[in-house]
């Protein structure tokens, strides 16, 4: 969730006008209720009627890094706005006690279904591309992945040929 704001503040912050600025903090918890409405619209949809009766289960949306990375920001910013069905938030233990502490416990995640959509527009009315943004954090996310995975495998090999003497 940070990350999405994070990318999306930096572009806003390159332009640097009243409007451009305004818009900070707010592309990531919308990206996360347009995904919403679309998992929901595919979960509930026809599609998967005959899956759900053969035994299929939904997979529910998980919202990640949702500590408030920006000290300008409430720390409760990617709890508060994302609270709705079938969801799970991977909160650190900071944004929990801070959540128990101040955080507001209401459906929010589907309450106003056009203000994502209109909120991304508004974003892409300034110049910001969020397919562009998604795009970006994919390619990073999967690079650091990669590279986890390749440092992991080489530990495993390097540990293997110390135990086997070589």
């Amino acid at each position: 969730m940070s990350r999405v704001d994070t990318s999306v503040d930096r572009r806003l912050e390159a332009v640097g006008s009243a409007a451009h600025l305004a818009a900070r903090g707010t592309a990531a918890v919308a990206n996360a209720r347009l995904a919403y409405r679309i998992y929901g619209e595919i979960f509930s949809g026809p599609e998967f009627v005959e899956l759900r009766a053969a035994g299929a289960r939904v997979q529910r949306p998980l919202w990640a890094s949702t500590s408030t990375k920006n000290p300008a920001y409430p720390d409760v910013l990617y709890v508060d706005g994302l609270i709705g069905p079938d969801t799970v938030n991977t909160m650190p233990r900071e944004t929990i006690d801070a959540f128990l502490d101040h955080g507001s416990l209401r459906r929010t995640l589907d309450a106003d279904p056009d203000e994502a959509a209109d909120r991304l527009a508004a974003l892409e009315q300034l110049g910001i591309s969020m397919v562009a943004v998604t795009d970006e954090l994919l390619a990073d996310g999967v690079r650091a992945f990669a590279a986890s995975f390749d440092e992991l495998m080489a530990t495993i090999e390097a540990k293997r040929g110390a135990l086997a003497g070589r």
